[in-house]
């Protein structure tokens, strides 16, 4: 008897540990069809961004929420593209516009400081010219008689720092960046027909707003 209930104890050990063992290998299997099926959702989903020009549906457009999958709203999508394009030359000729404004101003503002600190410093019964001009003595080596010459001074080309019209170039130009970036993005899905609309919308802007700026405010060039 004791024997036997040895052999029956020694028995359900075996049991149990084969049970525990058969236990470990399919939570280790699950464990690897898991991994495996969340392995291939990604390349699944990778597999989803298409890498050439397509007219397919389901491109995510900017943000995560924004994915026109139907006919109606990729034609909502590309009419946003073509009003943001638009959008994109107006800000480009207005910034143009302002460029050039705050370059005139500056300019005269420092040609003012100029004329008023020179004529602080030369004497007050001594006239200056309008012209900007020094008449300096000299004297020639080969004649006796002093000969007068004109130094005339390099007028500014680069304006002054002024906190007033720098600050609000750097935040504008910043802003007409985030604009084409924006547009980048939307050409990098590979969607001919988003392409498409935001090359027709630029057509379209440059030619109602080209006019007004001089170019140097493009940042696509």
């Amino acid at each position: 008897m004791e024997m036997s209930m040895d052999m029956s104890s020694s028995m359900t050990a075996t049991m149990a540990s084969t049970m525990v063992m058969s236990s470990s290998t399919a939570s280790s299997a699950a464990a690897s069809v898991t991994s495996s099926s969340m392995s291939s959702m990604d390349m699944s989903s990778m597999g989803d961004m298409v890498a050439y020009l397509h007219f397919t549906r389901g491109d995510y457009l900017v943000f995560k929420e924004w994915r026109p999958s139907s006919r109606g709203a990729i034609a909502g999508a590309c009419i946003a593209l073509v009003a943001f394009s638009i959008f994109e030359r107006w800000v480009a000729a207005m910034r143009s516009l302002l460029i050039a404004h705050w370059r005139r101003r500056a300019l005269a503002i420092a040609a003012s400081r100029a004329t008023a600190s020179e004529s602080k410093s030369s004497a007050p019964t001594k006239e200056k010219a309008a012209t900007d001009v020094e008449e300096v003595n000299g004297v020639n080596s080969l004649s006796k008689y002093p000969t007068a010459f004109a130094i005339r001074r390099a007028p500014r080309t680069v304006e002054p720092f002024l906190v007033s019209h720098d600050l609000p170039r750097g935040f504008l130009y910043a802003f007409h960046a985030m604009v084409a970036y924006v547009l980048m993005l939307a050409v990098m899905t590979f969607q001919a027909a988003y392409i498409i609309s935001i090359l027709i919308g630029l057509g379209i802007g440059e030619v109602v707003f080209g006019r007004m700026g001089s170019g140097d405010a493009h940042l696509l060039h």
